[in-house]
């Protein structure tokens, strides 16, 4: 059996995200920018593409800007938003993804802001009161915390920490890539000034993202070469990836409950099969509590193995699962995960992410299990 379980990755293309799209890569092929009428047919589509995601996240089309993914779409919050509003201090965790802490450390190295990082404790959470301490102290700064963690699957209360930017004028972005198509987003109504997309985190296409920012937080453009994008991003459209962005947050919010009833399902299948059959296993982070974590992610990490120590992936590899890990120390090529280092992970433990889709099924679960049991036997 094949099982991929590394949708925190990628994910699968839906068959119609394809479909939407194999129009543009055969018929209907004119430069949007072009005057003509093959233009203008493209032209007329990506704006449909723009109200529908607007439309889906309760936002208006001018606040969406279709990006080749999410980490240009970061970078282009950050460095635009603090040159824009001339921000001198920056607030984020340990825990971003790198596309927010080495765009920020970037930032701070050419002198244009001083960064401030928050602490977490062994669980990977974040304190309120010490980010309102630091907001209170550089009021007006940005504050930039994701909405779910890529590794561990902490959830952040954007509500609570969008009223704190609030309250002290500050810029607040938030990486929601992990969350986009899987929970709603509602932004007439969250208190964010910039949140961002990749497609191929919900079954759309690579290379395609947004970025939405709040229309009384302009920023000035990132990227310059043409009037594109409202003059906010130079360069010819993606329109294949435009498309299918559209489209596949189309298809996730059609029925987000029940992909959600799916896969929390599969998680918490998966929990307590690990429980009863490996003992010592835990759970990283807050992964392994469905009711305040990503239901896509579960973090695991494994007792320790002399027979799987820094194998364990290839182990599930050569068995046919595709998943993703990191170890908490650093060593030789092997760079490790900043995000289990933050957490003071035992790196004697092996730690595996195991990432879910709607494409799963309680099949997958049980083979995984079958085979880490299989892996495990001589300390089980």
């Amino acid at each position: 059996m094949k099982v991929y379980f590394d949708n925190a990755a990628t994910t699968a293309m839906d068959d119609r995200v394809i479909e939407a799209m194999l129009p543009f890569m055969k018929n209907h092929y004119g430069n949007p920018s072009s005057v003509h009428s093959h233009g203008r047919e493209v032209r007329t589509a990506i704006e449909r593409a723009r109200k529908k995601v607007a439309e889906l996240l309760n936002a208006t089309p001018s606040e969406i800007f279709f990006t080749s993914g999410g980490t240009e779409a970061d970078n282009t919050a950050l460095v635009c938003g603090i040159e824009t509003h001339g921000i001198k201090h920056a607030i984020t965790s340990p825990l971003e993804h790198h596309a927010v802490l080495h765009t920020l450390e970037v930032c701070e190295q050419k002198g244009n802001i001083q960064l401030h990082t928050l602490d977490v404790n062994a669980k990977g959470e974040i304190d309120l009161n010490q980010l309102e301490e630091l907001l209170k102290k550089y009021p007006n700064a940005l504050v930039s915390l994701m909405h779910a963690n890529n590794e561990i699957g902490n959830l952040n209360d954007l509500q609570k920490i969008g009223s704190l930017a609030q309250e002290y004028g500050a810029f607040f972005h938030s990486d929601t890539v992990q969350t986009m198509g899987h929970y709603t987003h509602d932004l007439k109504n969250l208190p964010v000034d910039a949140i961002v997309a990749g497609g191929h985190k919900f079954h759309g296409p690579k290379g395609s993202g947004f970025l939405y920012v709040r229309k009384d937080k302009k920023i000035h453009p990132f990227i310059h070469g043409g009037a594109q994008e409202r003059n906010m991003r130079g360069g010819t459209e993606n329109v294949i990836g435009i498309i299918g962005i559209a489209k596949a947050l189309e298809l996730a919010y059609e029925d987000m409950a029940g992909h959600e009833a799916h896969i929390k399902a599969l998680k918490k299948h998966f929990i307590e099969k690990l429980k009863a059959e490996i003992p010592g296993v835990e759970f990283n982070g807050l992964s392994g509590q469905t009711d305040k974590s990503l239901y896509t992610v579960l973090n695991v990490s494994m007792p320790p193995s002399e027979a799987n120590s820094g194998m364990l992936l290839f182990n599930l590899d050569l068995a046919g699962i595709s998943a993703s890990g990191g170890s908490a120390c650093s060593s030789g090529a092997t760079v490790g995960s900043h995000v289990l280092r933050a957490l003071n992970h035992n790196p004697e433990r092996d730690s595996v992410r195991f990432s879910f889709s709607r494409f799963n099924t309680i099949e997958e679960v049980d083979y995984t299990i079958e085979k880490l049991k299989e892996l495990y036997a001589v300390e089980a």
